[in-house]
């Protein structure tokens, strides 16, 4: 056998590195992580994105901190995941354990909406949303802001380590670590009362799981959006698997229209532009790329949609006096027409967004969500559940009556304290009586549940058959309002 030999091998970021080759020419299946460097891009998507990353770090870092009276006996955050109690709050909605569906409707929806999106527009989740990208892009301005643009870190990564490298690396590091804290910090206040588990963190009281949290979050904040970035979005994620089966012909996707670019080459002020394309092969679109691909290569699945590229794009566009959109979002039905005006502007006639899928997401989301309102909007702020003792199944008395044992849970969803009277009804001459209290008067407490033993009676007469279905009824004293849970009775055959 032939020993291995090598060949150059442009990086993503336009150094010649040797990859090794075997006997048959073929690469080989695994190749170290190059490193991307990505350049600083202005205008129309950047401003959005820019835009996108304040108004979702901003949401993430303040929502803890809204107050919304409940009543003093309820926590008055507005958003609280509250495990001691096992309660959601979410304004000034309550979500009960039992309650669960609701979060599930939630994650429903939210699934409609991004399979609606993608359909329509690619991966602009991925692009301009997604916690991944909005902290790499966060991680990547400090960057930025300590080791200069694109240029100067490459010579600073290939620099010597001197003092002034430690310090600069150090001080960047320590500010991703800043951040990366302040993230774990923010989500556990979600889970606790903001004000209060803020004041214990400081004085090293808190829960032990609050500084848990705080360091998994840390960590894995620090390693994905500093040192991971685009390999999460490649091989850890599987959105860019799924989501192309939500893809087709007419989905807007950031595209490169080969037909006006090629065939590409530099070109110089003054020279003609008959017989080539716009594309001068400045490489502006791979050095502005996060994922460090060349758009020019058709779709990939690394594309994130971030349409920086298209920035970088216009810029030299603009420079060299050519119209604009030469990197664009546009679909694959539509790169086979004219991929421009005069201008450079698409021709957003040609877009379809009203097709079967698009419909059938775009019909499906209200659904869902009048489905959760309506529920939300009947939903009983009082429930009883009866349980029937399993052994025994009854009990004969010396009268020759028969007597069965439930288990009656009062769940009181009110901020306020009630009384309710317990009754049987559809079992006639029975009579009821509750283990350590009158069921009469039972008092259930602010959103509480009080457990009570009961027992039922009735004589034979009153169980025309072995089994008889009857009501334990909940009844307000005060409003009178009835909530009933049907059980049965049973007897001897």
């Amino acid at each position: 056998m032939r020993p291995a030999t090598a060949r150059p091998v442009a990086d993503d970021v336009g150094r010649i590195d040797v990859e090794p080759v075997n006997a048959a020419g073929r690469r080989p299946l695994y190749r170290k992580r190059v490193k991307i460097f990505p350049r600083d891009v202005s205008g129309r998507f950047r401003t959005v994105k820019w835009a996108v990353l304040g108004t979702v770090l901003g949401l993430y870092y303040v929502l803890p901190w809204l107050r919304w009276n409940r009543g003093p006996t309820a926590p008055d955050q507005a958003i609280l995941v509250d495990f001691p109690a096992r309660r959601f709050y979410f304004f000034a909605i309550e979500i009960w354990p039992e309650e669960v569906y609701y979060i599930t409707g939630l994650l429903i929806l939210a699934a409609l909406v991004l399979f609606l999106l993608s359909s329509i527009a690619g991966r602009v989740w991925c692009g301009y949303a997604c916690p991944q990208t909005v902290w790499t892009d966060l991680f990547m301005w400090v960057e930025r802001r300590i080791e200069g643009d694109r240029n100067a870190r490459m010579r600073l990564d290939r620099a010597p380590w001197t003092g002034r490298k430690w310090a600069m690396r150090a001080v960047k590091h320590g500010t991703w670590l800043l951040i990366a804290v302040g993230t774990g910090g923010a989500w556990v206040f979600y889970f606790a009362d903001a004000p209060t588990l803020a004041a214990d963190l400081a004085r090293f009281d808190a829960p032990m799981v609050s500084y848990v949290f705080i360091g998994v979050l840390t960590g894995t904040t620090y390693l994905l959006a500093g040192h991971a970035r685009e390999q999460v979005c490649t091989f850890m994620c599987p959105w860019p698997r799924i989501q192309g089966a939500m893809l087709d012909e007419h989905s807007m996707l950031v595209t490169y229209r080969r037909d006006r670019g090629e065939p590409r080459g530099s070109h110089k002020r003054g020279q003609s532009w008959e017989g080539r394309g716009d594309c001068v092969d400045c490489q502006a679109c791979v050095a502005a790329c996060p994922m460090g691909i060349d758009i020019r290569d058709g779709n990939q699945l690394e594309c994130i949609n971030c349409a920086l590229c298209v920035d970088a794009c216009n810029d030299v566009m603009e420079r060299v006096g050519r119209p604009r959109g030469l990197i664009a979002y546009d679909t694959i039905a539509g790169l086979g027409g004219p991929s421009a005006d005069g201008a450079g502007r698409a021709d957003w006639r040609r877009l379809r967004v009203l097709r079967p899928r698009t419909v059938l997401y775009a019909l499906s989301i209200p659904v869902v969500g009048v489905i959760m309102l309506a529920s939300l909007l009947t939903r009983q702020d009082t429930e009883i559940t009866v349980l029937h003792d399993r052994n025994p199944l009854y009990v004969q008395l010396s009268d020759g009556s028969f007597r069965n044992g439930y288990t009656v849970k009062i769940q009181n969803k009110r901020h306020e304290a009630r009384r309710f009277r317990i009754l049987a009804e559809g079992l006639s001459d029975a009579s009821l009586a509750a283990m350590g209290a009158s069921h009469d008067d039972i008092t259930v407490g602010p959103d509480r549940i009080r457990t009570l033993r009961v027992y039922v009676a009735a004589p034979l007469s009153a169980t025309p058959a072995a089994v008889t279905e009857f009501a334990i009824v909940a009844a307000d004293l005060v409003t009178g309002e009835r909530h009933a849970d049907v059980t049965a009775f049973r007897r001897a055959e």
